[in-house]
């Protein structure tokens, strides 16, 4: 079974086997945790995307990692929060198990996941970290290739919020 670890930190820069971008569903960059992995990746990663036609919300396509330590990056658009009438919860929970399933099919045993539609999609923080957390931990629970999920905080209060989450019994 796996572990959950918790950082405060840049997801460019963690050495995984693969990163979760939380991409919007054309998989070409934007703001965000998705513009700075295109950044840092380079311009491969955008050809490659482009080969892709983008990905529906809640689903996971995968690359390569190209110039970050990661092998493979992979792509999820997160829903935008509507209020929680929409699915929304059900479309986050389907963002990470679709991540988690399609490392495994490519033999990851370690996964770096930044908080997925918190940001400009306006997830609410403490729910999303329970979501979050929730699936990891289910999907962990079953065998597979994955042994480390780290969950990569942009900033303390995404860290404190996934904390609490992974306290949660």
């Amino acid at each position: 079974m796996g572990t959950i670890k918790i950082i405060q930190g840049d997801i460019t820069k963690i050495t995984v086997d693969a990163i979760v971008n939380a991409s919007n569903t054309t998989l070409l960059g934007g703001g965000g945790v998705d513009g700075a992995i295109h950044r840092a990746a380079g311009p491969q990663l955008l050809a490659e995307c482009r080969k892709l036609n983008g990905c529906p919300t809640g689903e996971a396509k995968i690359t390569g990692g190209y110039n970050l330590p990661a092998k493979y990056v992979i792509h999820t658009p997160g829903p935008i929060w509507r209020g929680g009438d929409h699915s929304e919860v059900q479309l986050l929970q389907n963002s990470y198990r679709n991540s988690l399933q399609l490392a495994a099919e490519n033999n990851c045993t370690t996964v770096a996941f930044p908080s997925i539609s918190t940001g400009v999609y306006h997830f609410p923080l403490d729910q999303a970290a329970q979501i979050a957390v929730t699936t990891i931990k289910r999907f962990l629970q079953q065998p597979s290739s994955i042994q480390t999920v780290t969950m990569v905080c942009f900033d303390k209060l995404t860290y404190k919020s996934v904390s609490e989450a992974v306290k949660i019994p």
